[in-house]
């Protein structure tokens, strides 16, 4: 089974995915971020803190997915840097990862800008346009980075950096804050659910209610829309809440009503086994009657539970 990390990235990069969160994110489901307006950037950013004796380290970090949006809303276009983090697992320093994530996208814009002067050989007009090599009117562009949670529980962990210091109200009000932009499954309401336009509503939705298994089986049947999910979305949330879900490998549609009643199916075969497994350990069944009663053969039963004759 692929990597939660792999299918959760893999499962974003897709423009229509990555469109549906912001725009749900930043418009309450408003369709403003176009799939076709997202343009792929390199997601690997580069650092340079320093070492002993003032040397320069370069140290290598790397964005999930990382794209450039162009928003129209109001007949006005924003152009805009968007990054997502996607988390299997709760990260309490998540303010810090994407704090420093936002700060090196900022850096590399005024180089690049910098890089643009010397190539054109643009003259800076003053002084002190020339020893920052950003001059008075450039711009950068807004960045925007979003954590994708892709887990069922509470997302208990800081939203801000204030939240991770250790420090009064005197001091914090020269701290500058950051603030988390979160979406995590468990505090979607189900009606907002519907704000989201592709299946990533069905993939968080399923997410939620992972660990609640009656009510998984009462949601998927009650909402047709799980009657005929992509393979992609099937197997991304099979990998990250470890469902085991039953359907072929050459389904392009799953039946996510017909792969939960195949992990019902499997608990039955499960308490099955550990009863005849305890009727062969009392002595009031050998292997070979267990076995029958199992519809295995003797070695298949013997491998499936480590008991032998």
């Amino acid at each position: 089974m692929a990597d939660k990390d792999t299918v959760t990235k893999d499962y974003m990069q897709d423009s229509e995915h990555f469109a549906d969160a912001f725009n749900y994110l930043l418009y309450g489901g408003r369709q403003v971020i176009k799939p076709e307006q997202l343009k792929p950037l390199d997601t690997t950013s580069i650092v340079l803190p320093y070492g002993e004796e003032g040397k320069p380290v370069p140290i290598q970090k790397y964005r999930d997915v990382l794209k450039m949006a162009t928003a129209m809303a109001d007949d006005r276009a924003a152009y805009l840097l968007l990054g997502i983090e996607n988390q299997s697992d709760i990260h309490y320093a998540m303010p810090i990862r994407n704090m420093l994530y936002d700060a090196i996208q900022y850096v590399s814009q005024v180089d690049e800008i910098a890089k643009e002067h010397r190539k054109s050989k643009k003259m800076p007009e003053t002084k002190a346009e020339y020893l920052s090599g950003f001059y008075k009117g450039d711009k950068i562009l807004p960045i925007i980075t979003l954590t994708l949670y892709f887990g069922a529980d509470e997302w208990d962990a800081p939203r801000d950096l204030h939240s991770m210091l250790s420090a009064d109200e005197d001091i914090l009000r020269f701290v500058d804050n950051y603030h988390l932009h979160l979406i995590a499954p468990a505090e979607i309401r189900d009606v907002d659910f519907a704000k989201f336009h592709t299946e990533l509503s069905l993939a968080l939705k399923y997410v939620k209610y992972s660990k609640d298994k009656k009510k998984l089986r009462e949601m998927i049947n009650e909402d047709t829309a799980f009657k005929s999910v992509s393979r992609k979305t099937a197997d991304m949330v099979n990998v990250v809440t470890n469902s085991n879900l039953h359907y072929n490998d050459g389904e392009e549609r799953v039946d996510m009503c017909e792969a939960i009643e195949g992990i019902r199916s499997d608990a039955r075969e499960e308490g099955i086994l550990e009863t005849l497994i305890g009727l062969v350990k009392d002595g009031i069944l050998t292997i070979a009657d267990a076995a029958k009663r199992a519809n295995m053969t003797v070695p298949e039963f013997e491998e499936k539970t480590g008991l032998k004759t």
